[in-house]
């Protein structure tokens, strides 16, 4: 099985944006329109793309309130370009996750809750198991939770087996450290997850070169997002494409 590289578009007033090492305060803004950009990974060879709803991620809303931000872009999405999409950010109730599958994702993105509220990402594992990726953030191997502002206490490799267990369909790994540098990715760490689950692990977080591109793969890493790398030109998707056809 060879690496699938997936484009991450980080959505924000309707925009494609950057966070560094998720960070409000330090916003890039790559493109105004979405759907364009969208169109344009699906053109050069994506048939995923990994939406972040930015705004879902930071508001104080109630948890149960599935009308997300980004809903009718993410919905014209799915519709007008066919990509399976998964999509993350303040995915905080069992209610906003199954909004989201109902909009149209094929994959629900969860992170914090998955540390806090086990209970309901569990069932929904069970319920729906391919539709649910666990987000674990690390720092120095420990989750972060709370948009990385709190400390679980707990290792990565415990909450990864557990998620495993529930029959999640992959865990997004990312090294926070690594996110949004183009330092290069936590080739080893990703590695050394994916060899302790069953499930797809999801490399986040550092990749700046096809030669990273291609480090996750030769690792036995399966699937990995990339945006900023994309955006600022290092690299451009359908070169990567070609690079992981010939790897294959």
């Amino acid at each position: 099985m060879t690496l699938e590289l997936v484009p991450a578009i980080d959505l924000l007033d309707g925009r494609v944006v950057r966070l560094h090492q998720g960070d409000y305060a330090r916003v890039t803004v790559y493109a105004e329109d979405a759907l364009a950009e969208a169109a344009r990974f699906r053109d050069a060879g994506a048939r995923r793309l990994h939406v972040v709803d930015l705004e879902g991620a930071r508001t104080k809303a109630s948890a149960t309130d599935g009308a997300r931000a980004q809903r009718a872009l993410v919905e014209r999405i799915v519709r007008e370009t066919a990509l399976e999409v998964q999509v993350g950010g303040g995915v905080r109730s069992p209610e906003v996750a199954r909004a989201w599958l109902d909009a149209g994702a094929a994959r629900v993105v969860i992170g914090t809750a998955v540390v806090r509220e086990p209970a309901w990402v569990s069932a929904l594992a069970r319920e729906r198991a391919s539709a649910v990726v666990a987000a674990l953030d690390a720092r120095d191997g420990e989750v972060r939770i709370a948009g990385w502002l709190e400390g679980s206490g707990r290792r990565v490799e415990d909450v990864a087996r557990e998620c495993d267990g529930w029959g999640v369909g992959a865990i997004l790994f990312t090294d926070i450290g690594r996110d949004g540098t183009g330092a290069g990715p936590a080739v080893d760490a990703t590695a050394t997850l994916q060899r302790a689950v069953r499930c797809d692990v999801i490399a986040s977080g550092g990749i700046g070169s096809l030669e990273h591109v291609e480090a996750l793969a030769r690792a036995g890493v399966r699937e990995a997002v990339c945006g900023r790398a994309l955006y600022e030109g290092a690299f451009d998707y359908a070169a990567a494409v070609r690079l992981l056809e010939g790897l294959a």
